[in-house]
């Protein structure tokens, strides 16, 4: 069983396809599930336009995703469960699929979003555009379970081939439709799609998707980022993009240059509250390091507190997943 390493490097690969191994992975992929070669092999800029194009095909046969990808993988996870056990496939599991599930499958939900957002903005559309999407097999995004069943009989060997030079793809009897990889991907330490100057996700033909620490973004919204202040923070009526506008911002910035005044303070730190139209109010507390920096400054830290919080001692002690009455440290650091 390989490393998860190389398939986490999968999952979040950028770049052209290496289309001749995409090509000879699908053909494999074929063979091993007992059909014929497809006789037509289509490319794609990326999943949205990989979805235009199976919209336009006129005789591609009738899908075999169930063949080609459902079956075999089905076999797969009961052979392994079989010869390792319930715990040994729990184990398995856990030191390889589980470590690239939560990101892999994220990042595949919001590629679908974009892809009905900009293919159907029409409602009636949406059904139309989420059934060609069921069809897809999802190539490198499907890296969480090929890191599973790595080492297994050789029955996946085509689908992991085409995941690791290719995105997604689309097998029908007659026809195959496969999609490029991201040119970009911008992800935060959690693997949330987050960039502040552009697209999080693109692909080749203009296919994005912006997103600030895992929250979807218009592409606008990020322009104006740079030239925020206060007052138009204030004047922002999602909430969610204001908490965004706030993250980049700078809380402490924003509490300097919006006149805020300090609602409690006590030996822990200093209590700031900002009152946020139709949301909940954002509460910091203000912590001075006792610990001296090598050039004898004291470093401030602000810490984001539940909106009921009425003291800092209370919010500092919240930090530590105590009440108020049961903080009492020996020495803040």
């Amino acid at each position: 069983m390989q490393d998860v390493t190389e398939w986490r490097s999968v999952a979040a690969a950028t770049g052209a396809a290496d289309r001749a191994a995409a090509e000879e992975g699908v053909r494999r992929a074929y063979r091993d599930a007992g059909l014929a070669e497809p006789g037509r092999i289509v490319w794609a800029d990326s999943p949205r336009s990989a979805v235009r194009a199976v919209r336009a095909l006129t005789d591609p046969g009738r899908s075999v995703r169930e063949e080609v990808r459902t079956r075999p993988w089905a076999e797969e996870r009961r052979r392994a469960y079989d010869a390792l056990g319930p715990a040994g496939w729990s184990a398995r599991w856990s030191a390889t699929g589980a470590q690239l599930w939560e990101t892999t499958s994220a990042l595949a939900e919001r590629i679908r979003a974009g892809v009905v957002a900009d293919l159907a903005p029409d409602e009636a559309d949406e059904p139309a555009v989420r059934m060609v999407l069921l069809d897809a097999v999802l190539g490198q995004h499907d890296a969480a379970w090929l890191a599973a069943f790595e080492g297994g009989t050789g029955r996946l060997d085509g689908l992991a081939r085409v995941a690791r030079n290719a995105g997604w793809w689309w097998p029908f009897e007659r026809t195959v439709v496969i999609s490029e990889r991201p040119e970009v991907l911008h992800r935060d330490e959690a693997g949330r799609l987050d960039h502040g100057e552009g697209p999080a996700l693109a692909y080749r033909d203009g296919f994005a998707l912006y997103a600030w620490r895992g929250m979807p973004v218009p592409a606008a919204f990020l322009g104006e980022l740079a030239t925020l202040t206060p007052e138009r923070i204030r004047e922002e009526e999602n909430a969610e993009l204001r908490r965004v506008m706030l993250e980049y911002y700078g809380y402490e910035r924003y509490l300097a240059e919006s006149g805020a005044q300090p609602v409690q303070q006590d030996e822990a730190g200093i209590l700031w509250r900002i009152a946020m139209a139709e949301d909940e109010d954002v509460v910091m507390v203000e912590v001075v390091n006792s610990t001296p920096e090598p050039d004898g400054t004291h470093r401030t830290y602000w810490l984001r507190v539940p909106p009921a919080t009425r003291t800092a001692r209370e919010g500092v002690a919240w930090t530590f997943g105590l009440t108020g009455d049961a903080y009492v440290p020996v020495r803040q650091t």
